[in-house]
């Protein structure tokens, strides 16, 4: 019997990279799980190798209707709602300030907040009622930029920090019937893509050499794979293992936090 057995979540961008893995560690775990992934051929691909398990909800998570309509189908399909994982976003490549052209970086804003910030945000209030009847969980997907810089530039930076302002908000209000909680991974090789308004949504974190970056600049040394992430949801998720968790973020990074000093400054070419 798994951590999860007869719980039911919803994972955003469930489809592939991390939320992929998610699901697919949750259903090794007992789980049932919804998807809510903008990507039908993914989604149902993944629903199609895990039948009676897995349920796909085509969707926009900036949208409040396509969140209430993935909550809805999982109740229609599952009968409850134990576990809302918030995972779905994009990365800014790390263009720096300097960088950002300034007829793009409004929109550019926009764009990244209201997929790595406000999905969370309408996730949890689609889902709130139907957790708290469960007395269940919230998890977002953080990342080492919500507590250092040079995890991305400043628009995911500080995306991600919001993210974590986010938990604690709502872990006061939502206890005592509803833990929210976070988890911040470091480097991950997946597809993760960058914002339309740069010209990026079709450019993959994948072009980006992170093998040799971890292996030179992090204290553990090893690229992790998604699934390597995947214990720290299965934990939050868990009310029999995390029950006084609530307003934290177990930090699995690699060791970023623990570095010594490489470079003081990264403007040294302005």
């Amino acid at each position: 019997m798994g951590w999860l057995e007869n719980k039911v979540a919803i994972v955003t961008g469930g489809a592939s990279g991390l939320g992929r893995a998610i699901v697919e560690r949750f259903v090794a775990e007992g789980a049932r799980v919804a998807i809510l992934d903008r990507s039908s051929e993914r989604s149902e691909e993944l629903a199609a190798k895990l039948p009676d398990r897995v349920h796909a909800v085509i969707g926009d998570v900036t949208s409040l209707a396509d969140n209430n309509r993935a909550v809805a189908d999982t109740i229609a399909r599952f009968g409850r709602l134990d576990c809302f994982v918030g995972n779905a976003g994009i990365w800014d490549f790390s263009v720096r300030l300097a960088d950002l052209p300034d007829e793009k970086i409004g929109a550019a804003f926009d764009e990244l907040f209201s997929i790595n910030v406000k999905g969370y945000l309408l996730g949890a209030k689609a889902a709130y009622r139907d957790l708290a009847k469960t007395r269940g969980s919230i998890i977002f997907t953080v990342s080492n930029a919500g507590f250092y810089p040079c995890g991305g530039g400043p628009l995911y930076t500080a995306s991600k920090h919001a993210v974590v302002g986010l938990i604690r908000q709502l872990a006061y209000e939502l206890a005592p019937k509803i833990r929210v909680n976070g988890v911040a991974p470091g480097a991950i090789p997946t597809d993760l893509r960058g914002p339309a308004s740069l010209e990026m949504a079709q450019r993959s974190i994948a072009e980006v050499p992170l093998k040799e970056m971890v292996e030179r600049g992090l204290p553990l040394g090893k690229l992790p794979e998604p699934r390597d992430y995947t214990g720290s949801y299965v934990l939050l998720a868990s009310s029999e293992n995390s029950s006084t968790a609530t307003g934290g973020v177990i930090i699995c990074e690699g060791g970023i936090g623990i570095r010594g000093f490489v470079d003081a400054a990264g403007g040294r070419d302005l």
